[in-house]
C-alpha cells in the first residue's frame, strides 16, 4: 500500500488521537488526599464575555485586570511530569519523566518573555530530542480578543496542599471510558495568584482508554516563586517554542500547488495557532483573530504526550527504509544539513518511492528562529513514480518553504 505523505502536525491537535490537546480539559479520577474536604457544586454558569476590539492587529487596553499585566522577572512555576505509553502485545512500553519549569526572564510591554525548560529529576537535560532544549516563549500580556478556558465534566470543590501551601481548589473530572475515551482530571486553584502562568493549575492527568490505547501523562505542581520588578534583558528568539514565529509549507497535491502559512502566538496564558492558505502579504501574522487557542498548561501536557507518542530515535526510520544519506537542503536562504530517507511507497506495476528529508540536527543553528513543531517534521516529503527506465516523476509532495519571526527581538 502507498504510504501517506507526512503532514505537519497541529500544535493544538497533536494529541487528538490520544484524547488530549484539542478538547477541553478532562480529568482522571483521583481521590482527595487525607484532610481535604469535597463538595459537589452545580455546573458553572456561562461566564460573561469581554468585548473584543482589534484595530489593525493592535489591541486596545483591557478593562479587566489580569495578573499577566503585573508579570515580573523571576515569576516561576515548576511541575513534575511523567508520561507512559504501552506497546500492544508487550509487557513494557516507553516512558519519560522529569520536571518542567516556566519562568519569566524579561518584561517589555506588551510582552513577557518566558523560558520553558524540561529536565530530569536532577535538573539535567533530557535525552529525548523533543525535550532536550529550553524554548523561548513571548507572551502578550494584553489580549486582542477574549480567550476562554472550557472545563468539562463533574466539578467539585476541595481544599488541598501543594508546593507547601494550602489552596482552595476546584476539580474537574471527565470520564469518557464508557465511549472508549480518556479519563481526565484537572485541579485548579480558585485564585491563581502566583500560579497565573498556568491559570492556577495544581495537578493535571490523563489516562488513555479504548481502541488499544494504553498510557497516561501527568503534571503535578512542585514549586512556585514570585519575581522582582527588574525588567530583564529581552532575549533573541533563536529557539522558540512557537509563539512569535511563522513558517510556510509548500504543498503539491493532486496537481494543485499552494502555500500554507502557520502563525503562532500567545496571549495571557494561551498559545495560539492559525493557518492561512494563499497570499499572506508583507505583514505575517498581523491578525490572530479566530486562531485556535490552547491553555499553556494543556500545551505542556501535550508536549509530554508527544514525546512518548513519537519515535524516540532521530531521524525516525521506518522498517524497510534504506540508511539515510547526507545532503544539504536549502529553505529560502537557509542551507540546512539534512538526512534523506527513501522507502518503497506502494505495490503494483508502477513502482513508487517516498523520499523524506529531515534536518540532521533539529536544534542546529541552521534552524534558528524556527518553531519547534516544524523542526521535527520533514523538510521535504515527496512520492515519486519510478518507472523501470527514465527519471523519477514527482507526484504529491510537501516542503518547508520559509520561516520567520513576527515578534521582533525586543518586542513589537
Amino acid at each position: 500500500m502507498r504510504r501517506p505523505l507526512f503532514r505537519a502536525p497541529l500544535l493544538l491537535c497533536s494529541a487528538l488521537l490520544l484524547g488530549t490537546g484539542c478538547e477541553s480539559m478532562k480529568p482522571r479520577a483521583v481521590s482527595p488526599s487525607d484532610g481535604t474536604t469535597t463538595a459537589t457544586e452545580p455546573p458553572d454558569a456561562s461566564a460573561p464575555t469581554e468585548a473584543s476590539v482589534l484595530d489593525a492587529g493592535v489591541p486596545t487596553p483591557d478593562s479587566t485586570p489580569s495578573p499577566w499585566q503585573r508579570a515580573r522577572v523571576g515569576d516561576r512555576v515548576e511541575y513534575a511530569f511523567s508520561a507512559h505509553r504501552g506497546r500492544p502485545g508487550a509487557d513494557t512500553g516507553v516512558g519519560v519523566a522529569g520536571h518542567v519549569v516556566l519562568e519569566v526572564i524579561a518584561v517589555q510591554a506588551p510582552w513577557a518573555w518566558l523560558t520553558v525548560t524540561f529536565t530530569d529529576d536532577q535538573g539535567r537535560p533530557l535525552a529525548h530530542p523533543r525535550l532536550s532544549q529550553p524554548r523561548l516563549l513571548p507572551m502578550r500580556m494584553e489580549e486582542t480578543q477574549p480567550w476562554k478556558e472550557e472545563h468539562r465534566g463533574q466539578r467539585s470543590a476541595e481544599q488541598t496542599t501543594a508546593a507547601g501551601r494550602t489552596w482552595d481548589a476546584r476539580r474537574f473530572l471527565d470520564d469518557r471510558r464508557p465511549s472508549d475515551g480518556p479519563l481526565q482530571n484537572r485541579l485548579y486553584a480558585n485564585e491563581p495568584g502566583p500560579l497565573y502562568l498556568t491559570h492556577g493549575l495544581l495537578d493535571a492527568s490523563t489516562t488513555l482508554s479504548g481502541f488499544g490505547a494504553s498510557g497516561s501523562q501527568q503534571l503535578t505542581l512542585v514549586s512556585f516563586r514570585q519575581g522582582s520588578d527588574a525588567a530583564g534583558n529581552v532575549p533573541v528568539l533563536d529557539r522558540p517554542w512557537g509563539p512569535g514565529t511563522w513558517y510556510d509549507v509548500r504543498q503539491d497535491l493532486s496537481g494543485t500547488a499552494s502555500v500554507r502559512r502557520v502563525c503562532l502566538g500567545a496571549e495571557r496564558g494561551f498559545v495560539l495557532r492559525k493557518e492561512l492558505t494563499g497570499p499572506t502579504g508583507d505583514a505575517p501574522c498581523a491578525d490572530l483573530r479566530d486562531a485556535e487557542a490552547q491553555p499553556l498548561e494543556e500545551a505542556l501536557l501535550a508536549a509530554v504526550s508527544e514525546a512518548v507518542s513519537q519515535p524516540q530515535q532521530w531521524p525516525p526510520v521506518a522498517a524497510g527504509t534504506a540508511p539515510p544519506r547526507r545532503e544539504t537542503f536549502t529553505v529560502a536562504q537557509h542551507p540546512i544539513p539534512a538526512l534523506v530517507l527513501e522507502a518503497p511507497a506502494g505495490e503494483g506495476a508502477e513502482r513508487r518511492v517516498q523520499v523524506t528529508t529531515y534536518a540532521a540536527d533539529p536544534w542546529g543553528t541552521a534552524m534558528n528562529g524556527l518553531a519547534d513543531e516544524a523542526r521535527f517534521i520533514p523538510l521535504a516529503d515527496t512520492v515519486y513514480r519510478a518507472p523501470p527506465k527514465g527519471k523519477r516523476v514527482p507526484e504529491d509532495g510537501t516542503a518547508l518553504a520559509g520561516w520567520g519571526r513576527w515578534v521582533i527581538d525586543g518586542g513589537r
